[in-house]
């Protein structure tokens, strides 16, 4: 490949992105020289009798480094190398910082229950051309082996579950086990029942404290008793693993059965970490096609979107209320998920991806007529679907005949979606070209914010004299421009009698020179009114 040739960059795999990957809890920044942003090109695993050969950008594993001194030592001789990683507790002196901040190498501190091999895998699979090579493939991982393991080390049938009870990987024999584990691994799902009765009676929160395997008595007459170890990565709770047995494990099969809960932690992050690294280069992709420049068609192609005729759809969440951040990341990207795969299954070359807290989506539209119309039809659709679980609203963008015009539909999804917000809405769709006027208002109170600009004429001395003297008359005047002079009517809406308003009617008028015979002067002050507001 020569320097002319024109690419989209994969996302780097950064330092900084490798430890947002991992999680602080696996591994955290003892000592930064400040900035983690260095492309990271390998892991190497250090041997103090081999010569040290580190490449640029390369991590090492400091096997066997525990001392200050040494960490000093080997900083100075891995002098290209992206960061070292030590077990913790890690000793950070001044000489070692000192160190950090002239070589530019960061020290790393990884958590005691993870092992070398381990850890250089992990990382190794988040910088794999595998996990970076065409979004939508599934993250590879081997939970179902290691459910078969445990199974053989316990002699028993066992779930791989997350936090909410879902199953991620059963082990064979479930036959074995209770007709509350059959319907368990058919669904997917621990029982709502099963899971209300668990966490009244104090199983969830014994479990989710201790850090050994809980023997749970369930003594329902039907159904197996269980054991179950929490799965955790530091202090978070990454699941749990369930074993279905009629007695208490053995002091050896507790052993193990703690054990395999750490190499299970270490597969679930690294999925996650897989996970979150093709979201993230879906993301980045699907910017590239929003942006509508020069590199649209690269990214569209790796994509695999269509190229004209394209409609953009950007969907919000309005419910998140939670004051937890994760779990509102979380839901927003459930939220995703589930609406790439409805405008999927109406085409097969389109595409959605979170950017930012907007999950916007790329729809091509056959030729017919009524783009717009269809696409908020596909968004309604979608919103019904979800309604009982998500509140959202999404706007729709105008018909863009190729990738040059599919920046302007995006710029109409967003300014659509706006006017749902500003109106304070939910599960409600809308094209650009319905909310078209005020979506323009929208955009000249923005430059009037931008500018500092301030109301002037006769509205500037109506919102003087109410200000000054406690009176109503901006009220008064909105309310006979939106009855169109029926000043019956407008007395009704501010409740007062008609010969009361006729009255404040010529007051406002005397004291704003307002001349409302004049189609221009009443379209100035109405617009005013929008703009600036009361």
């Amino acid at each position: 490949m020569t320097y002319g040739e024109r690419v989209i960059d994969r996302p780097l795999a950064s330092l900084g992105r490798i430890l947002l990957d991992l999680g602080t809890t696996v591994m955290g920044v003892a000592a930064s020289p400040g900035d983690l942003g260095t492309e990271v090109t390998g892991v190497h695993i250090y041997d103090p009798l081999d010569e040290l050969l580190v490449p640029p950008g390369g991590i090492l594993l400091a096997v066997g480094v525990h001392a200050a001194s040494d960490i000093r030592d080997l900083l100075y001789r891995a002098r290209t190398a992206a960061a070292i990683v030590v077990k913790v507790p890690v000793e950070v002196d001044e000489q070692v910082r000192a160190a950090v901040l002239e070589t530019g190498i960061a020290v790393l501190g990884l958590t005691r229950a993870a092992s070398w091999s381990q850890v250089a895998a992990l990382l190794r699979s988040l910088l794999a051309e595998g996990d970076l090579d065409e979004p939508g493939e599934e993250p590879q991982g081997d939970l179902f082996a290691l459910a078969n393991a445990v199974c053989a080390l316990l002699d028993a049938p066992v779930t791989i579950e997350d936090r909410s009870s879902r199953v991620l990987a059963y082990s064979g024999r479930q036959d074995e086990a209770d007709p509350g584990r059959v319907e368990t691994v058919l669904g997917l799902q621990v029982p709502e029942r099963f899971q209300r009765m668990l966490d009244e009676r104090g199983f969830f929160k014994q479990l989710y404290q201790s850090r050994e395997p809980v023997y749970i008595e369930l003594h329902d007459g039907t159904s197996i008793n269980r054991t179950a170890v929490a799965v955790r990565s530091g202090d978070e709770i990454l699941g749990s693993i369930w074993a279905a047995v009629r007695e208490p494990l053995s002091e050896q099969r507790q052993r193990a059965f703690a054990d395999a809960a750490k190499i299970v932690a270490l597969q679930l992050l690294r999925e996650r970490a897989g996970a979150d690294t093709q979201r993230r280069l879906r993301a980045d992709l699907l910017s590239t096609v929003l942006a509508g420049g020069a590199d649209a068609a690269e990214a569209a192609g790796r994509l695999g979107v269509a190229t004209e005729r394209l409609c953009v759809l950007a969907a919000q969440l309005t419910d998140l209320t939670d004051a937890d951040p994760a779990r509102g990341e979380s839901d927003r990207q459930r939220f995703c998920d589930a609406f790439a795969l409805h405008v999927g299954a109406i085409h097969p070359r389109a595409a959605a991806a979170l950017v930012g807290s907007v999950a916007y989506a790329v729809l091509p539209l056959s030729t017919g007529g009524e783009e717009e119309e269809r696409a908020v039809r596909v968004a309604q659709s979608f919103l019904s679907r979800v309604g009982p679980r998500y509140e959202a609203n999404i706007g729709v963008g105008r018909l863009a005949a190729n990738l040059a015009q599919v920046a302007r539909s995006r710029a109409d999804a967003d300014r659509a979606l706006r006017v749902l917000r500003a109106r304070g809405t939910s599960g409600q769709a809308a094209g650009y070209t319905t909310v078209h006027f005020e979506s323009l208002l929208m955009q000249v109170a923005d430059v009037v914010t931008a500018e500092e600009q301030t109301p002037t004429g006769p509205y500037q001395r109506l919102l003087e004299h109410d200000a000054e003297h406690g009176s109503d008359l901006v009220a008064t005047l909105r309310a006979y421009l939106d009855a169109f002079g029926d000043v019956n009517l407008a007395s009704a809406q501010v409740h007062v009698h008609a010969n009361t308003f006729r009255y404040r009617l010529k007051r406002l008028v005397e004291i704003s020179g307002l001349d409302l015979a004049d189609p221009d002067a009443r379209l100035t002050v109405m617009l005013q009114m929008r703009i600036f507001g009361p």
